[in-house]
């Protein structure tokens, strides 16, 4: 069957491609072996400056990429150029900080001499999901091949074109052949890839049963893993917040530019109950000055979501918490006409149980949840198989430092909406992973830590 590129917007199909071949498969994961052999006695500098003219082609073909994202899974091109600067400060970011984070760690020890040094493990597959297409790919590459590893690149079946795009920029810059490399593969020859001797660890972004059954066939191979997975983000807002400020944000939160199509949009909006409706009425005013539409305008907010599965499996969630009691106050239905378009949805009367609640809801569908205090507040936060990110609103500091340890998950932001920091670490626990990508964990996630003395 083959991988087609399919216009979310228009429901036209831009192009189709065929899959790698057996012959072709082997040749590529030949090809990686062979070229981490001499990628790893690279220097850093000789990586940095490779890696520098990456930055250079990515901030040169900004225009280009964000329309192979907007034309492939509908990101639109208004919030389509922040993301591939990204990228590029990305490149900036490791260029300036690899040498230094993977330098020989010296030890104190009763050795004449000892130190822990990090070497480069081999060839990293990456199966890559289509929400974020060029950011996800390269947030995993540009640290890996920087400590020495070489990638292949497996992405989700409805982004080709993004996909060759991304070797083409590794090609473009000067890179050896072989150290970065895109697999045109359906989903059923993954674990074959897995399995494969020459590939070393793994690296999978993507929904927690992928996540699952990828650890399972890695765990049996004893191979090194990274899983960043789903999340239900809590939004907790108390009364004493400011609350102009906290629904602007959490629209913002729940949209990520993506159409709420991202694993750190806030989920979950948990909404003190003095305060409730005060704020879902304002939510519903900055909703309703968004515009909805055609994702190549660049005045337009919300695009399509980017297939008709994940457009078919929001109504169901919203339809299904409907009919268990909760009340649609804004949107709640698929637009009229061509595209896999949502309107934004703002939903009250929420409770356990409900999909909305319970579930991942990969949309643009806001739910508020009402409490009491501050312990239910942390209870229904808590709530959940996922823990990759919550928010925190309030004007009490004491409160919020009371909370943070209080919160299950791997990024707590306070009176700001969750986002990566190419700084920072970014992963989650729980159901939406383990390991962590970006800063000075990231890069650390694909090396051998190994120790070493002389006496």
């Amino acid at each position: 069957m083959p991988i087609q590129s399919k216009n979310p917007a228009t429901e036209e199909v831009l192009k189709s491609f065929k899959e790698i071949s057996d012959d072709e498969l082997e040749n590529k994961l030949s090809l990686g072996e062979e070229a981490f052999r001499s990628w790893k006695k690279t220097s850093f500098n000789e990586r940095a400056t490779l890696m520098r003219k990456l930055a250079e082609y990515l901030r040169s073909h900004t225009e280009e990429f964000s329309k192979l994202q907007m034309l492939e899974m509908g990101k639109t091109m208004k919030s389509g150029p922040v993301g591939i600067e990204k990228c590029a400060s990305l490149c900036d970011y490791y260029v300036d900080n690899a040498e230094t984070i993977l330098k020989n760690e010296v030890l104190t020890t009763d050795k004449k001499e000892q130190y822990v040094q990090f070497d480069p493990l081999g060839a990293v597959l990456a199966i890559m999901p289509w929400n974020f297409p060029f950011w996800q790919v390269y947030r995993f590459a540009v640290p890996a091949l920087m400590a020495g590893n070489v990638g292949l690149l497996k992405h989700a079946s409805n982004v080709p074109q993004c996909a060759e795009a991304i070797a083409e920029s590794f090609r473009a810059c000067g890179f050896p052949e072989g150290v970065f490399q895109n697999l045109l593969l359906s989903a059923s020859r993954v674990e074959g890839v897995i399995r494969d001797p020459r590939i070393a660890a793994v690296t999978l972004t993507g929904s927690e049963k992928a996540g699952s059954e990828v650890a399972r066939v890695a765990g049996e191979e004893i191979k090194k893993v990274v899983l960043e997975l789903g999340g239900s983000d809590p939004f907790i807002v108390f009364g004493d917040a400011d609350i102009n400020q906290a629904a602007k944000i959490a629209v913002l939160s729940r949209l990520q530019g993506n159409t709420g199509q991202s694993c750190i949009s806030a989920k979950r909006f948990i909404v003190e109950e003095n305060i409730k409706d005060k704020f879902t009425k304002m939510v519903v005013e900055e909703f309703s000055k968004l515009s909805v539409g055609d994702p190549s305008n660049k005045e337009t907010d919300i695009g399509p979501l980017a297939t008709e599965q994940i457009l078919s499996e929001v109504q169901k969630q919203v339809e299904k918490s409907v009919s268990l009691g909760a009340k649609i106050i804004y949107g709640g239905q698929r637009r009229s006409g061509k595209g896999y378009f949502y309107l934004p949805t703002v939903m009250t009367d929420i409770k356990k149980g409900m999909p909305v609640y319970d579930e991942e809801v990969f949309g643009p569908v806001l739910p508020i949840i009402s409490f009491k205090d501050e312990t239910e507040a942390i209870k229904i936060a808590n709530d959940t198989r996922y823990g990759l990110g919550a928010s925190i609103f309030t004007s009490d500091i004491k409160k919020a430092e009371r909370i943070v340890p209080l919160i299950e998950a791997g990024n707590v932001c306070v009176n700001d909406m969750v986002k990566s920091d190419i700084r920072a670490p970014f992963g989650g626990i729980k159901k939406s992973g383990y390991g962590r990508e970006l800063g000075t964990y990231g890069i650390k996630e694909f090396v051998n830590i190994k120790n070493v003395w002389f006496n």
